[in-house]
């Protein structure tokens, strides 16, 4: 488009309402369908390394993102969110933000092209952030916990930050278990089946996680929405690495991790981990919550224990204990 058109566009449509976005995909994140639409195929590629390959699972109206990318402003820094009724906006400055309708199951983002090549930032602090509030205001509750199998027995870590969830996932991985998510796992909204879907793609760690496993030197720190620096792994990168998209959880573990702890496993109240799981939980208002509550319930059937450790090589031995 010549200068004049530029023009006229910029007079005629000032919110640039009809941008074109001719750009167009699908994807399953958590199983459940999304629609993406862009003007760039940087958007498409980062949205292809999060959820190329995931499968359709659960036959929902699928959510409708859109991604505008225009050429001036920095990569975003670590955004600000704030939500309202079943609206969110998502604020990292004049050039990257972003908003979504739970409603209408329907967002929107703009971002510089600075941000859209850095896929890292784009896919945390936009796609995947916008994506996953979405599917957790409708669909399915996120946990704060990872997911592991040894067999056909599904394991679900929970537990506080700092917990170990991440490294531990990461060390049953290694041990030779099935590695489904590391510290973000969904439950299908009210439903009895207590089948959890990860995220086995990738893996995030405290940036010391190198410290611990040599292996993941080669992946540089980020920052996450939260501000805290995180490094992410592809697991299809790492040796002898098996990983599941689901899994049927039998054991419900509440990790307590301690310097001084004595490394035993004992078995706790179904309601003590519940309600472990549910204070963790987003606050997106009363409906949200109810849908919640109904949906954890689901998972009663598990046995649900306490693991108090000191190391990961400790925890390791217990968890193969209760398998």
């Amino acid at each position: 488009m010549d200068s004049l058109g530029n023009l006229v566009t910029a007079l005629n449509d000032p919110l640039l309402h009809g941008i074109e976005l001719p750009l167009r995909a699908d994807y399953y994140p958590a199983g459940f369908p999304m629609k993406l639409a862009s003007n760039s195929r940087q958007v498409i590629a980062a949205a292809d390394s999060a959820w190329r390959g995931c499968a359709p699972q659960f036959p929902r109206p699928p959510l409708s993102i859109r991604v505008a990318v225009q050429p001036d402003g920095p990569v975003a820094e670590a955004p600000v969110f704030r939500s309202q009724g079943e609206l969110l906006t998502i604020v990292s400055d004049r050039y990257n933000f972003g908003a979504y309708d739970a409603n209408s199951l329907f967002g929107y983002c703009f971002v510089s092209e600075a941000t859209a090549a850095c896929h890292l930032s784009l896919r945390m602090h936009f796609l995947e952030a916008m994506t996953y509030s979405l599917l957790a205001q409708t669909y399915a509750m996120p946990m704060h916990a990872a997911a592991v199998a040894r067999g056909d027995s599904g394991f679900l870590l929970c537990g506080q930050s700092g917990a170990g969830k991440s490294t531990l996932s990461y060390a049953c991985a290694r041990a030779g278990w099935t590695f489904v998510s590391d510290d973000a796992t969904w439950l299908p909204a009210d439903c009895e089946s207590r089948t959890v879907i990860g995220a086995p793609r990738h893996a995030r760690f405290r940036e010391d996680a190198p410290r611990l496993f040599p292996e993941l030197a080669r992946y540089p720190a980020a920052e996450r929405p939260n501000g805290k620096p995180t490094v992410e792994a592809a697991m299809a990168e790492l040796p002898g690495i098996h990983t599941a998209a689901s899994v049927r959880v039998d054991h419900f573990i509440l990790l307590d991790r301690s310097a001084r702890a004595s490394g035993r496993v004992t078995p706790v109240p179904f309601e003590e981990a519940a309600d472990r799981i549910l204070a963790d939980s987003p606050c997106y208002g009363e409906r949200v919550r109810q849908m919640y509550e109904r949906t954890v319930a689901g998972l009663r059937a598990a046995a649900a224990w306490r693991l108090e450790y000191e190391t990961l090589e400790q925890a390791l031995r217990l968890l193969s204990e209760v398998a």
